[in-house]
């Protein structure tokens, strides 16, 4: 490695980052520039109208920061506005299922996005390049066309009405501009192989170049979208955008295995992430043997505790007191280990389910000169709306609040959008940079990565190995998801020790973890088997 690394879900996101390490940028050109041309090639996962969080580590300055750039309901919205509609909540807890799917699909469902203003945000303060020459390769990408790749041909035709969800080819198909872009006549999603453009896109992309973020949040992009917001019932409004700020904190910090671990502050997840580690520091998982039942049902327990703390006590923090110095206490978390080692079993409070959303991606980008960058952004599940010539979904974040008032992640005006995302840095004893780390999935996204940390930390798996060993998840009680690459002798056993086990079709379940790992013997990165992506070093 000359200049530094890239991993992402997509090899052309990877690409983008890698020109501008050699365009002479740094981690931060590379980790915008991939994001925003994830957005072109990933228009399901992420874009311009999706919300996002990072981990910034600037090793001259000292800088160990988190941006939260979650979005915000709009003005408008009520905390009660859908409290006599809710049917059930996702499978996977990643949202909520109200009459009419006005919270998934339409105008209703969008929020303020967050996302460029991140991205603008991280490049402007630590950035080398020029914002214009960030911008370059989503241009030509949006331009020039992408090719259908398999993981997002997957992902848009995969089965969502069994499951009690919006298709992806109705949220891909709900504007006329969707259905041109990404519909055969079928109603499908292009075949793999297709070459998707995106002129429309481009052209966003060219005045946000120009422009900067102001173009949608003060400018020209952001009066169009108002104003399709009106013609039909939407509440995002242009004092809405102009009052959107992405919010900045030093990283929420734990340990595991005597390494240190930065991640995101709530609305994000990190709270999950450092809760599961700290349990799982309390077992010799070496001596469990990896993939064993009782490895899997120590783990799953630990993740069990901190998805129910997550989901009870963490939410937006300008409107919900969030109680991380008890959540994190480490008291709490003995006594957590210490029920599991008594082979209690945790319960979760669950409304009924009703399907599962998600739908995310994930950057990791390293340079030589130690600056590192974790980002995660989303569109959560996106509404279908295109603003006519934007060419970018907007998100349908609006249906991950709980429709029930009085919860952490209930509906207010303002409020973030409480998110699974947890980008990490781990660092070890002596303050190195160890891993550079995330991943997409919905709510499995603080477990699979705990899992993945584990592998390395407690395990020794190189960064490759640990982003490709089979996962659990947890989302029920008493149950335990698995991968189709655990052996059912496993799952047997754990169903008799009195768990429920549902099997993943899938072989590579339960998010796409993607990391870069620091060792003695040099650098190396990892995308997640189950997707498309790749690790690019320059």
């Amino acid at each position: 490695m000359k200049r530094g690394i890239v991993v992402a879900a997509q090899p052309e996101a990877a690409e983008a980052g890698a020109l501008m390490l050699m365009a002479g940028g740094n981690a931060f050109d590379a980790g915008i520039a991939c994001a925003l041309t994830q957005g072109v090639v990933d228009p399901l996962m992420t874009g311009l109208g999706g919300v996002g969080s990072a981990v910034v580590h600037v090793p001259a300055r000292g800088l160990l920061e988190n941006l939260n750039f979650l979005g915000a309901a709009p003005a408008g919205a009520r905390e009660d506005m859908w409290a006599d509609r809710i049917r059930g909540e996702t499978g996977d807890g990643f949202g909520f299922v109200v009459e009419g799917r006005v919270n998934a699909l339409g105008h209703q469902a969008v929020m303020v996005p967050g996302n460029l203003a991140g991205y603008h945000t991280i490049h402007s303060e630590h950035g080398k390049l020029p914002w214009a020459t960030v911008c370059e390769p989503a241009i030509a990408f949006a331009r020039e066309g992408w090719i259908v790749r398999p993981h997002v041909h997957a992902y848009a035709t995969q089965d969502e009405a069994a499951q009690g969800r919006v298709p992806n080819a109705e949220i891909l198909g709900y504007t006329e501009a969707g259905r041109a872009l990404y519909l055969g006549a079928d109603g499908q999603m292009r075949r793999p192989g297709s070459t998707i453009r995106n002129p429309d896109l481009a052209a966003t992309l060219e005045i946000i170049a120009a422009d900067g973020a102001d173009a949608l949040y003060r400018g020209v992009l952001g009066e169009r979208l108002a104003a399709d917001m009106a013609a039909h019932g939407g509440l995002v409004t242009t004092d809405d955008l102009a009052a959107f700020e992405v919010t900045r904190q030093p990283a929420l910090t734990g340990s595991y295995r005597g390494h240190r671990i930065a991640t995101n502050r709530p609305g994000g997840s990190g709270v999950q992430l450092l809760q599961t580690l700290a349990t799982l520091d309390h077992f010799d998982l070496p001596a469990l043997g990896h993939g064993s039942a009782e490895h899997i049902r120590v783990v799953a327990e630990a993740i069990a505790r901190a998805y129910g703390d997550k989901r009870a006590h963490v939410g937006d923090p300008r409107f919900v007191t969030v109680p991380l110095d008890d959540l994190l206490d480490p008291a709490r978390i003995a006594a957590y280990a210490a029920a599991i080692g008594a082979g209690e079993r945790a319960r979760l409070d669950r409304l009924p389910a009703v399907g599962e959303v998600r739908g995310t991606t994930q950057v990791c980008a390293l340079d030589t000169d130690g600056n590192a960058l974790s980002m995660t952004h989303t569109l959560g599940a996106p509404s279908g709306v295109i603003v006519p010539g934007s060419g970018f979904l907007l998100n349908g974040c609006m249906g991950i609040f709980d429709p029930r008032p009085g919860r952490a992640t209930s509906i207010a005006p303002g409020k973030g959008y409480t998110s699974s995302m947890s980008p990490a840095i781990v660092f070890d004893a002596a303050g190195g940079t160890r891993l550079v780390i995330g991943a997409p999935g919905g709510t499995y996204i603080p477990q699979a990565i705990a899992q993945a940390i584990s592998n390395v930390l407690a395990f020794d798996m190189t960064v490759l190995e640990a982003v490709s060993a089979p996962r659990v998840a947890v989302t029920r009680s008493e149950t335990i998801d698995v991968s189709n690459r655990v052996p059912r002798f496993v799952s047997r056993a754990l169903e008799a020790m009195g768990y429920a086990v549902q099997r993943s079709f899938a072989s590579y379940a339960f998010a796409g973890v993607h990391g870069i790992e620091v060792t003695a013997g040099g650098v190396r990165g990892a995308a997640d088997p189950g997707r498309d992506g790749m690790a690019l070093a320059v």
